[in-house]
Order: C-alpha cells, then sequence, then structure tokens
C-alpha cells in the first residue's frame, strides 16, 4: 500500500511526509483493517509534524480523521463484517482499567492509543484500527463529508458541553475554522445566539454565511455578555478575549492542545463572579456517537477543500496558513466511494 509516513519533524514548508510503498498491515486480535476512503487533516497533524508533539514511534503514518471500510477483520471481532462502513478519531483505544476510564472518563485516560501518534493513521491507503474504537457511519453521507465530522466535529460538539451550553444561549466561538463551522450548526440547532470573533476575511464571511448572529475581529469584544465561549485558536490573548465576554456564572472552554501562554489578568473584572475556565481534553466514544448520529439527523455538511494522498503536504501548509475556508480533507483516488 502507498502511505504518507513522518520519520523526522520539520517545518510544514519542507514537506515532511515522504509517499512511501509498505507492506500491508494485517489485523491482530480485535482489530480491523480499514480500506481508507478519505481522511481529514488536524491541526493536531501540525504539532506532531513540527516536534511539538514529541512522536514516540521513529516512523509513522498521520492521520486521525478516518472513514473507510472494513476489509479484514482479527480473530475475536464480531461486531464488524466486511464491507462496512467504520470511523476512526483520534482516541485509537484506551486500557479500560485506570481509575478515569473506570470513573467513564475514557478521554482521560493515563495509557491512551492515539491514532496517527502512537499507531498509524489514515494518510494511507489502508489502516488498522481497535474494532472497538471504530465508529458505525452513515451510508448517506459522502466520504468527503464525514470525514471532518470524526475529529473536528466531535470534539467542537464535546466543547460545547464542556461549556454548558444550553439551548437558546449566547455563545461565543473565538476563532472560526474547521471544528467551530462544525459546532456552529449544533448551536444554530439548539437555538442559541451566536457570535463569533476570528480574524481573517473569509473566516469571518464564513461565520455570516452560516449564520452568526455578530462577526469580529479575534480580540474583538461581542456586544452583549456571553452565557459561554469556546476557544479554538491556541492563543492565551484569545483566552482572555473570551472571558472578558462572559456574564458572571459564564464559562469558557478552551478547545486546544497548546496554548502560547496565558497572560496576567485581573481576577476581580474577568474570573470574579463564578465565571469558570475548563479545558477540553479529546472525546469519547459516546461523544462520537452522539454528534455523529446528530449530523446525520439535522444534515451537517461542512466545508471542505479535498487533497490528494500525493497532495497531504500542501493540504498540511493549507491548513497551517489558515488557506483552507472550513476542512482539509485527504482521498483515496483510486477507491473512493461517494455516497448517492
Amino acid at each position: 500500500m502507498r502511505a504518507a509516513v513522518l520519520r523526522r519533524t520539520g517545518r510544514v514548508e519542507e514537506k515532511p511526509l515522504r509517499i512511501e510503498d509498505l507492506p500491508l498491515p494485517q489485523p491482530s486480535d480485535g482489530e480491523v483493517l480499514l480500506k481508507v476512503e478519505a481522511c481529514g487533516v488536524c491541526r493536531t497533524d501540525l504539532h506532531l509534524i513540527s516536534g511539538e508533539l514529541p512522536p514516540p514511534l521513529p516512523a509513522v503514518t498521520p492521520g486521525h480523521q478516518i472513514v473507510g471500510r472494513v476489509e479484514a477483520v482479527g480473530h475475536g471481532v464480531t461486531s464488524w463484517k466486511k464491507g462496512a462502513r467504520a470511523g476512526v478519531s483520534w482516541i485509537g483505544g484506551t486500557d479500560g482499567t485506570c481509575l478515569l476510564c473506570r470513573k467513564g472518563l475514557e478521554n482521560l485516560c493515563d495509557n491512551p492509543v492515539f491514532t496517527g501518534y502512537s499507531v498509524n493513521g489514515g494518510f494511507a491507503e489502508y489502516a488498522i484500527a481497535r474494532a472497538d474504537f471504530c465508529i458505525p457511519l452513515p451510508e448517506s453521507v459522502s466520504a468527503i463529508d464525514l470525514a471532518p465530522l470524526l475529529c473536528a466535529g466531535i470534539i467542537g460538539f464535546r466543547s460545547l458541553r464542556v461549556a454548558g451550553v444550553e439551548r437558546q444561549d449566547r455563545v461565543g466561538l473565538f476563532g472560526f475554522g474547521a471544528s467551530a463551522h462544525l459546532a456552529i450548526e449544533v448551536l444554530k440547532h439548539w437555538r442559541c445566539e451566536i457570535f463569533v470573533a476570528t480574524r481573517g476575511a473569509s473566516h469571518q464571511q464564513l461565520a455570516r454565511e452560516l449564520g452568526a448572529s455578530w462577526v469580529g475581529e479575534a480580540m474583538e469584544r461581542p456586544p452583549v455578555p456571553l452565557d459561554r465561549a469556546v476557544t479554538f485558536a491556541p492563543s492565551g490573548d484569545v483566552v482572555i478575549a473570551a472571558l472578558r465576554s462572559l456574564r458572571k456564572g459564564g464559562i469558557v472552554a478552551i478547545n486546544a492542545i497548546h496554548l502560547d501562554r496565558i497572560p496576567q489578568f485581573d481576577y476581580d473584572t474577568l474570573l470574579w463572579g463564578e465565571r469558570q475556565l475548563r479545558s477540553v481534553t479529546n472525546m469519547t466514544r459516546q461523544d462520537a456517537q452522539d454528534f455523529i448520529k446528530l449530523a446525520a439527523e439535522i444534515g451537517i455538511r461542512p466545508r471542505t477543500t479535498v487533497f490528494s494522498l500525493d497532495e497531504v503536504n500542501e493540504a498540511l501548509a493549507a491548513v497551517y496558513h489558515d488557506s483552507v475556508n472550513g476542512a482539509a480533507v485527504v482521498k483515496m483516488m483510486d477507491h473512493l466511494t461517494s455516497a448517492s
């Protein structure tokens, strides 16, 4: 099979992924082999190729928003049959035995497996995944439309949950990329009033097109106090801007693996009044199932820019430079199955 392999971290301009011919992997006990239809590109992939997330393997195939078809199953797998459509996200497995797993917090597992990081991912023609962490996907939606839902969509949905969003709340989205442009569809379904603060004229225009009540610059304060806010940019300044926009008792959920810093801020005016800061970490299988079901029910269709496997470095560069309005998706040209 052909796969995009990272053997040495570097700048995105150096095109760090190389297309290689690798042996077709075989599923072990409890695993499935997926024939990949498409795989979304995530900012976490950028953290990996840059070395901000130190690679645990000498060589790895990134990509953790995988849409595929079951090609083969390992011993003991009874829940999946050949030809079934399955998705794989960032959490590729947990130990199931640590304290947090036992408390139902598998997203915080002490010994997780991360797709495209600690095991090979979906920038390839085939991928191995744990059967119990594969997500059933609808047949009625194209692979291109499904791929961004599997990380950007699920983590945006979890962010709304962590922020405690309720129906008809006033909600701020700070940053408007792949995740936020899917979260806004959920907020509209919940009849929330939506305020978007983001940089870039194209991102601002997309927010308006998708129904935001107000759109401003990245650090701009919305015209009314917010009940809830989610930050999508890895910037401490943006976190403070979101906190500054809250009413008393409001919550900011930080959807970022890294922050550049948290600036000094005035407790009395920004955090006092039982305002809260919460971090969003990974996702659970229940989040995935709930979001995929909701997305199918309300017809969420992401804005996408499609790249071939040979163009995977260009896809990463487009995400890095914010030149993609929505989500970037790598598709496998030779066997992509489109929905009717």
